[in-house]
């Protein structure tokens, strides 16, 4: 029943893509200007794609290749853009994705897409960073963005600030949160509880537990009795459907805690695999997602064209592409400066509207699901452009 997965490589996380006929493009064109090279938009643009190929891990081959196929994808979507992609291995490794990103720019890449872990994406920015090129890294990790590396993967913090300030726009403001005490965990929690601030809410409980089947065992009766006590009205969680999630729900449940009673909130993806959504203990629970309508007609693409369903993570090759190509699309030879890549407006892109933040993170436009009779429900729309309804 309790299952915990260790992964040495945990910088990745889900994502969706956009097709032509969605319109990958800037939303608007604004004026541009430094932080980045100039390009010949007359000319087809050299972009670098560093992907995992090389490496001893199991699966970074395959994942290197979805990568380039996603990327490929979308270049045959662009509009009257050329692209000239050039693939570069880093083995997954640190020091090879530095001097992938040193011989890439050397050979006159203009932006640098990749690569998918957090330690060889920071190391691709310095490297790049020396030559005052842009990194679109695969990355989910916010302790790397900044400066001239910009992260693709969703955040802890965009999916909290969505979920949040729904939440009390149902009515939801007493939360409890519950973590565990791994540094995934940690972060989660300091997302949530900045969402709760930000959303006029207010945390009622601060709850952790070790992350092990006998940590949850021990903690689940004073969580819920801590929860019952501070009148939570809901109760966010940072576990996944691989980890504590199934165990400790169960427990909380038989503490007389359940999502009818005080609305249960998922941090991450509560519906993968699919298997999951039959969770008793997740019934009637609140998740985000990408537009699932957009997700699926690439999902649907991808499959169509390579004959398998895309991986999780590639999606951000596709979203990597559209918002270049919308870029160099508006002939501008800045396009691709930080002033540019960072547009209010933002792009379209895998699972909806996108845009990436001066801090060098990013917000996505991300629908609110919940779980019911095992079957995912959609009971708020991914908002389709910034300031509207949902960000």
């Amino acid at each position: 029943m309790f299952a915990f997965l260790t992964r040495a490589r945990k910088a990745l996380t889900r994502g969706g893509i956009v097709l032509a006929a969605l319109s990958l493009a800037a939303c608007e064109p604004m004026t541009v200007g430094g932080g980045g090279p100039r390009i010949d938009t007359n000319a087809p643009v050299p972009v670098a794609l560093l992907v995992p190929s090389g490496s001893t891990q199991s699966g970074d081959n395959r994942l290197a290749q979805s990568l380039v196929n996603a990327a490929k994808l979308a270049i045959s979507d662009l509009d009257g853009v050329k692209i000239d992609l050039r693939v570069y291995p880093t083995a997954g490794n640190a020091q090879q994705a530095a001097n992938a990103a040193t011989k890439a720019v050397d050979d006159g890449a203009k932006i640098i897409l990749g690569p998918v872990y957090a330690a060889a994406a920071n190391a691709a920015g310095v490297a790049a960073a020396k030559r005052g090129v842009n990194v679109l890294a695969f990355s989910n990790n916010p302790a790397i963005a900044g400066g001239n590396v910009f992260i693709l993967g969703p955040t802890f913090s965009n999916t909290a600030d969505r979920l949040m300030k729904y939440a009390v726009s149902q009515g939801k403001s007493r939360i409890a949160v519950v973590h565990d005490t791994t540094t995934a965990g940690k972060a989660g929690e300091a997302a949530i509880t900045a969402a709760i601030s930000a959303a006029g809410a207010t945390k009622v409980a601060d709850e952790t537990y070790e992350f092990s089947q006998n940590g949850v065992t021990q903690a689940a009766p004073g969580i819920a009795n801590d929860i019952k006590n501070g009148n939570a009205q809901a109760v966010f969680f940072t576990a996944n459907t691989a980890g504590a999630l199934p165990l400790l729900t169960q427990l909380l449940s038989e503490n007389g805690v359940t999502s009818s009673m005080q609305q249960f909130i998922g941090l991450t993806r509560w519906d993968i695999p699919n298997s999951s959504l039959s969770m008793p203990g997740i019934q009637g629970a609140w998740f985000a997602l990408p537009d699932p309508g957009m997700s699926q007609q690439f999902a649907s693409r991808y499959s169509a064209a390579y004959g398998q369903p895309p991986l999780p993570v590639t999606g951000l090759a596709y979203d990597g592409i559209a918002a270049i190509g919308a870029l160099v699309k508006s002939g501008n030879a800045n396009a691709l400066t930080a002033q540019a890549l960072t547009q209010p407006s933002g792009f379209v892109g895998v699972g909806g509207i996108f845009r990436l933040l001066r801090d060098g993170t990013n917000q996505r436009g991300l629908a609110v699901a919940q779980i019911v009779n095992n079957q995912v429900q959609v009971i708020d729309s991914a908002p389709r452009s910034f300031g509207g309804a949902g960000l």
